[in-house]
């Protein structure tokens, strides 16, 4: 069982997975699946300085969605400490020589030391990506009326065309920032 756990799902096994949360949702009472919403329940059970938006019954719209944010952070920790695959991650050679050509030369982890560590995250490019990133990311999710989660599981199943738009857009913004912003900003 432990090996099963640390290999990487196929899709047939994950793809349903998570195309059974939809109606998971819809069978406890209408819920709709999104992270980005959380935030506004944490805020509205601080109730800090009493702002309109946050007063609101977060213990009723908003509980169960807090207690499956906490298990993504448990269930990540566990997939990436206790379950977590010594073995390199398995790249294509098209990416791999991509990256390279990036400067990116060591593949033996998750994910690759040159971007991801505390000596690159304290740099001025770091800060500037994580903050600026952040902001665009908190925004772009609040401007659209969801994440990216939120809009592709349960607007797209629920047939929202707001969701479709957003999504179409995501998508875009993916494309623009690995073909054009990444190699500028590495």
């Amino acid at each position: 069982m432990f090996e099963f756990l640390t290999q990487p799902w196929p899709w047939y096994i994950a793809g349903p997975i998570v195309g059974l949360t939809v109606p998971m949702l819809l069978i406890m009472g209408g819920k709709m699946f999104g992270i980005s919403e959380n935030l506004r329940h944490v805020c509205a059970s601080c109730n800090i300085g009493n702002v309109e938006f946050f007063n609101y019954d977060w213990k009723k719209n908003g509980a169960w969605n807090l207690t499956f944010v906490l298990g993504v952070i448990f269930g990540g920790f566990l997939g990436g400490y206790i379950f977590a695959n010594p073995e390199p991650i398995q790249l294509a050679t098209s990416t791999v020589n991509d990256l390279r050509e990036l400067g990116i030369t060591d593949f033996t982890g998750f994910v690759p030391a040159e971007l991801f560590n505390w000596e690159v995250l304290g740099s001025g490019t770091g800060l500037i990506v994580l903050v600026l990133g952040g902001f665009l990311v908190g925004f772009g999710a609040r401007y659209a009326g969801g994440c990216t989660s939120g809009h592709a599981i349960s607007g797209l199943s629920d047939l929202q065309l707001a969701s479709l738009i957003a999504v179409i857009g995501f998508f875009i913004g993916g494309l623009i920032m690995t073909w054009f912003i990444y190699p500028i900003i590495l």
